[in-house]
């Protein structure tokens, strides 16, 4: 049962990373996401990519 637990709270603090990061390239202006040459419309799949590789 701790197992499952310590997996849960695993998941939840990764999946607010993912949260937080896909909220942030999505919301950036259009200069700094071309200066990082990153389209906001990929945000989804950036943050997926940055927390769980």
């Amino acid at each position: 049962m701790k197992n499952l637990i310590a997996a849960y709270k695993s998941y939840a603090k990764q999946h607010a990373l993912y949260r937080r990061t896909r909220d942030e390239i999505a919301h950036m202006s259009h200069a700094e996401a071309l200066d990082l040459g990153i389209y906001p419309g990929d945000a989804d799949r950036l943050a997926r990519q940055a927390v769980w590789g």
